[in-house]
């Protein structure tokens, strides 16, 4: 593929007029090392993109230049610590070498400066050049942190900088050179050829930052309104209610942590358009640019304007990137097959150049001495010589994955869109039909039966909509700059770059028309954009489906009794419900119209019943439990001990109980917390050291009164009993385990650190995934029908194979003959001390 012919031409050399500097930008009269000898160079942004590599190339290739950098604290982070971790990378591993180690080349080379912007401290007296690289550099921040990094940062810089090079009296003492790396695209929303120059506006910074800071501070105050709170309330609740308040209240300060962030990011967005510019970064850029010329009257000072920087295309070796850019996550998505389309003009310049051009024409700048007070400009960028168009560079990109798949499992390669670049409008009416489709059917699957192909529908529905929040991000983010028609003139860059002496050339040339778009798209920066990639891709495929969460027991070296084991009883443990439990029990002593009616009345009541456990757990089990009012609770545990435990047993999930012994095992203590009652937990005694259950309360005589002894152990009262039994017993709770099918359950879980959501409902399956936690699926033993159960009579005789004490190790392991007239801990609800732990006997 050709690019297209090159428009200098066109512009005219030199551009004349507003948008062209008066005079000729200085060049170079040596070589860097030799001009830049002696000098003192402070970076700012070191630990980002440009400044390391900025470092890299001062150590490298400028061996009489010192170097120093402000970096800031980060948590307990020192800024020497940061700077450590910099300079133990790849590209500085032959320059520590002499040096012993990363430790020894910082201590030898570079200086330290800890601070921050906009709170910049006191800065060393022997600098004579800062370059500052260091910003808010994605498109769309929050109005008050663009303002604070971009404009008060710089601004609070320059001061110090300044006082820096001031004696007693308030003389300058030197003259240094301030370096500013801005961006191209400050030139806002204009079109045609942008000279090397000040953009023309008369924008009083100090007010729009002002004005900006109060915005932010009045749209955190109105977060705190009582209707914005009871609005993020209720959408809370609407989602988490059966998880409990204080779940509910966390996912409350989220939503309203997103809604400031939205509004303060929209505000900078709107006010940026409302002046000219695209959004609130090269809007604050452009008023830092104001900032420099302003406060460098008195020095030397120029700002250099790169255009997209992306991979290096020479140093320190060809692809050499950090993090994703503008252009990467565009290039991933599309081989993967999900950037259907891109909102670009196809003819629009994608005036991409490579960081390593960037980093040589800035110490190039920096070499220079421009007149004091007046303020030279730098295009770094590839469209007035060396043009790339959308579409040509779509072209690579596709050219690339046709012969390069990303990915090749058992379906193949994924099919790659065929780009038509049918423009902004037509893309946004395709997300918002997207959109409204996803929220029905994500309406509709929340009423779907719990089963692996529900979740699975709700995975490819996620999915679908991480695709449209993909889309809607980078429609929103990359639509101005792709539909954008600037031209960057280079007039200044291009005699520098021309003025560097003949050996330099190779190490710091930096002129971006010398350069194929094939070779460096095709060959260079997507394969070092791709490979990281790979190699994940390439892990995860060895290493399969293994979970984060759900681990391999056997190599656990945990001291018995300082981890514990909880597992959830319905849904997790034993496939069954508080509504069936409550027919096993009632049923048996019914006639046959009498289990009719009751049959009935239960099916009358379902739908309040679901509503019911949908918004408060533990009111549908109250609810649930008032019916057992009147039944003798001594009768009940007998019947459950000679005829239930058959069909409690039968229900258990193989899985579950291979786990709990693997815990017993390693030497944990197994927990089984259920708001199920007492009774139908006696069977499962024999599988955990502590069993939490609801307890019936009774009269004097024994006979249940439709109560409870306690409230029900649901939701966060789980985590909070978890909590203090951990307090109680010694248990670490970061290491221990949880186990739980249902969004209910979200509380304790998140209580362990290692929680494992079992055969999940959405909300829950949804909530496992955004933390990273495992999901596996465990299976019911039960192989008959539940409504045809002829042991479930009372009083019938019990053949062998149905008593507790002839179920085999299958079920419950062979501590079950040994332990099931007595042995595990139980615990009641009302209180949790150590008082309310007894032995069943």
């Amino acid at each position: 593929m050709t690019s297209s012919a090159a428009p200098a031409e066109a512009f005219g050399t030199p551009l004349h007029g507003a948008t062209q500097a008066e005079h000729p930008a200085p060049t170079l009269d040596g070589r860097l090392k030799d001009l830049l000898a002696g000098r003192k160079i402070l970076l700012t942004g070191v630990t980002g993109f440009i400044g390391e590599q900025l470092l890299w190339k001062i150590l490298n290739d400028l061996p009489d230049t010192s170097a120093a950098v402000l970096v800031r604290r980060k948590g307990s982070a020192s800024a020497r610590d940061r700077m450590i971790s910099v300079v133990k990378k790849k590209i500085f591993r032959d320059l520590a070498e002499p040096y012993g180690g990363p430790e020894g080349l910082l201590d030898a080379k570079v200086t330290c400066v800890e601070g921050d912007l906009p709170n910049v401290p006191e800065l060393p007296r022997d600098i004579d050049i800062l370059v500052h690289c260091a910003g808010d550099v994605s498109f769309d921040p929050p109005i008050d942190r663009a303002f604070n990094t971009n404009l008060i940062g710089t601004a609070n810089l320059i001061d110090r900088f300044l006082e820096s090079c001031t004696g007693a009296a308030g003389e300058l003492v030197r003259t240094p050179h301030y370096v500013h790396v801005s961006t191209a695209y400050t030139a806002g929303r204009r079109r045609g050829a942008i000279g090397e120059a000040p953009h023309a506006n008369d924008i009083d910074y100090e007010a729009e930052m002002v004005a900006g800071l109060k915005i932010a501070a009045e749209i955190e105050t109105q977060s705190r309104t009582a209707d914005q709170l009871a609005r993020f309330r209720k959408a809370a609740e609407r989602e988490h209610r059966a998880a409990g308040h204080l779940i509910t209240a966390t996912d409350t300060e989220r939503r309203r942590k997103e809604w400031v962030q939205q509004k303060l990011v929209q505000a900078g967005t709107e006010r940026a358009r409302s002046l000219g510019w695209t959004d609130a970064y090269t809007f604050t850029k452009a008023l830092g640019e104001k900032v420099v010329a302003d406060k460098c009257k008195n020095i030397r000072s120029s700002i250099v304007r790169p255009a997209i920087v992306e991979s290096s295309i020479k140093h320190p070796y060809p692809g050499w990137i950090e993090g994703f850019k503008m252009a990467e996550p565009i290039i991933l998505a599309y081989g993967r097959g999900e950037l259907p389309e891109f909102p670009a003009s196809p003819e629009a310049i994608c005036d991409v150049v490579p960081c390593d051009y960037v980093v040589n024409a800035t110490l190039a700048v920096a070499a220079t001495e421009p007149k004091v007070g007046v303020c030279e400009y730098y295009h770094v960028s590839s469209g007035a010589r060396n043009p790339m168009s959308f579409r040509e560079f779509y072209g690579y990109v596709r050219d690339y994955f046709v012969e390069n798949p990303l990915v090749a499992g058992e379906r193949g390669a994924p099919a790659l869109p065929q780009w038509q670049f049918p423009g902004a409008a037509s893309i946004e009416r395709f997300l918002s039909r997207s959109e409204r489709g996803h929220q029905i059917a994500n309406t509709l699957i929340r009423f779907a039966p719990r089963s692996e192909r529900t979740r699975q529908a709700a995975r490819d529905l996620d999915r679908f909509r991480s695709r449209i929040d993909f889309l809607r991000e980078y429609l929103g983010l990359y639509n101005e700059y792709a539909q954008s028609e600037l031209h960057f003139v280079d007039d200044n860059t291009l005699r520098l770059t021309r003025s560097l002496h003949p050996d330099d050339q190779a190490t710091f040339g930096f002129d971006t028309g010398d350069f194929d778009w094939t070779e460096y798209i095709l060959r260079i920066h997507i394969p070092s954009v791709v490979a990281p990639v790979r190699r994940l891709e390439a892990l995860r495929r060895r290493r399969g489906n293994r979970s984060t969460t759900f681990v391999d027991l056997s190599r656990t070296k945990d001291k018995p009794g300082e981890v514990l084991a909880a597992f959830d009883l319905d849904g997790t443990v034993m496939q069954t419900n508080v509504i069936e439990q409550y027919l096993w029990t009632k049923l048996p002593d019914l006639a046959p119209t009498g289990k009719l009616r009751e049959l009935a009345t239960i099916a009358g009541k379902l739908p309040s019943y679901l509503r019911a456990d949908r918004t408060d757990r533990g009111m549908f089990l109250r609810t649930i439990y008032r019916r057992y009012a009147g039944a003798d609770l001594a009768a009940l545990e007998e019947f459950v001990d000679t005829v239930l435990a058959r069909e409690i047993l039968s229900r258990l999930s193989p899985e579950a109980v291979r786990r709990a012994r693997e815990h017993r095992a390693a030497g944990h203590t197994t927990v089984l917390i259920t708001g199920a009652i007492r009774p139908l937990t006696r069977p499962l005694r024999p599988l955990f050291d502590v069993i939490v259950a609801s307890d019936l309360a009774t009269d004097a005589n024994g006979i249940c009164t439709g109560f409870l002894t306690g409230p029900p152990m649901v939701g966060e009262s789980r985590a909070a009993w978890l909590n203090h039994y951990a307090n109680l017993h010694g248990i670490d709770l970061s290491r221990s385990y949880a186990y739980a099918d249902s969004h209910p359950d979200l509380a304790m879980l998140s209580v362990v650190g290692r929680p494992v959501v079992v055969s999940p409902d959405i909300a829950l399956m949804r909530a496992a995934s955004a933390n990273g936690w495992s999901t596996v699926e465990w299976t019911s033993r039960s192989q008959e029908p539940r409504w045809t159960r002829p042991l479930l009579i009372r009083g019938r005789d019990v053949p062998p194979a149905s008593r507790p004490d002839a179920v085999g190790p299958d079920a419950v392991g062979h501590a079950a003959v040994t332990h099931v007239e007595g042995g595990g801990e139980s615990v009641g609800i009302a209180g949790g001390t150590s008082d309310n732990v007894r032995e069943d006997r």
